[in-house]
């Protein structure tokens, strides 16, 4: 009765946490915009200037829903991984799906000039990286779902995905190799991941693909309970693994390959935000760990979307760079302060 009571405190915190590092994200930035604009703005009325009006709801507002959907869907993709493997290390792109994309974008971006100058233009284009992105990430999962029917053993699946990285890795290595200067840069750019580049119809469909991949999460809530004590005690408590297996599969599949094509790779959340969870709930139920991990996840992505932007900056650092500069030292901190209570 007490940890429910206890739980039910934190949820709340979260929860109100969640609504302020939101409105936080939208009135912060480099343009100074009072907080009276930002309210008059969001409820449909019209700001002081027209200006600012335009930034909060064509610019900041898409931006924090973009925090939102990465943080929760890389950071459920995360746990659904470190469960099913078993593993505290994997992380929503341990299928290989992060590098099938950047082979997708290597391909378009390091390739462009050997494409008609037409075709370059369109490939070149915001909406021509996000099909390259997309193709490449469903490719490999449709690599890793047919071997997953073959194999047994979830543990070589895992291996089957890390090799399926490894292998892309190096042919993204040899096209950077043969690459310009100019065509490095904006790899490397797509590389570091943004938030701030989609439009409304893309946010839609990120909304959609983010959300079908949380219900099929939340669908497997009870297999994975069941997973907790091991395959062969799932399949005892007359579990159909296999099946459970390849919804976990999907799931992870379509939230971090629709994330990575429409934001890029990002790094950290995924992996650390279930441990931070897990932490500060001191629970294992998937039940509980499901809300608590989306709702850090969009927390924490949050807070890196804000920092990556400082009020008065006119400069936007890598959000990859943040979340790993801010994330890591969090769950170092957490792990030895569990340590020492333990």
């Amino acid at each position: 009765m007490a940890n429910k009571k206890r739980n039910t405190i934190l949820f709340v915190i979260l929860a109100l946490g969640l609504l302020l590092m939101f409105f936080a994200s939208i009135s912060l930035g480099s343009v100074m915009i009072p907080v009276k604009d930002v309210l008059t703005s969001l409820t449909g009325g019209h700001a002081t200037k027209s200006t600012w009006e335009y930034i909060i709801i064509n610019y900041r507002l898409p931006k924090a829903i973009t925090a939102v959907l990465v943080g929760s869907g890389l950071s459920i993709s995360g746990l659904l991984m470190q469960t099913l493997f078993r593993n505290p290390l994997a992380g929503p792109y341990v299928l290989g799906l992060s590098s099938g994309a950047s082979l997708g974008v290597a391909f378009v971006i390091l390739g462009a000039g050997f494409l008609p100058s037409f075709l370059s233009v369109i490939a070149l284009s915001s909406y021509g990286i996000v099909l390259a992105s997309t193709a490449g990430s469903t490719l490999v999962l449709l690599l890793v779902l047919i071997v997953s029917q073959r194999l047994r053993d979830t543990m070589a699946i895992l291996i089957v995905g890390l090799m399926f990285g490894s292998f892309t890795t190096a042919i993204v290595s040899v096209l950077t190799y043969f690459s310009t200067a100019e065509q490095l840069q904006k790899f490397t750019f797509w590389s570091m991941g943004s938030l701030g580049n989609l439009s409304w119809p893309t946010i839609g469909i990120l909304t959609t693909c983010v959300g079908i991949g949380l219900l099929l999460s939340a669908k497997s809530i009870k297999p994975l309970n069941a997973l907790l004590l091991g395959e062969n005690y799932a399949k005892s408590m007359g579990l159909n693994f296999k099946q459970a297996r390849l919804i976990i599969i999907f799931a992870t599949s379509i939230l971090s390959g629709a994330i990575t094509a429409f934001a890029g790779p990002i790094a950290f959340i995924g992996l650390a935000v279930p441990h931070i969870a897990k932490l500060t709930f001191q629970t294992s139920n998937h039940t509980v760990l499901f809300w608590s991990t989306l709702f850090f996840g969009s927390i924490i992505m949050l807070f890196c979307d804000i920092v990556s932007q400082m009020p008065g900056f006119e400069v936007t650092l890598p959000i990859n760079a943040i979340t790993s500069i801010i994330g890591a030292p969090v769950v170092i901190w957490l792990l030895v302060r569990k340590r020492n209570f333990q």
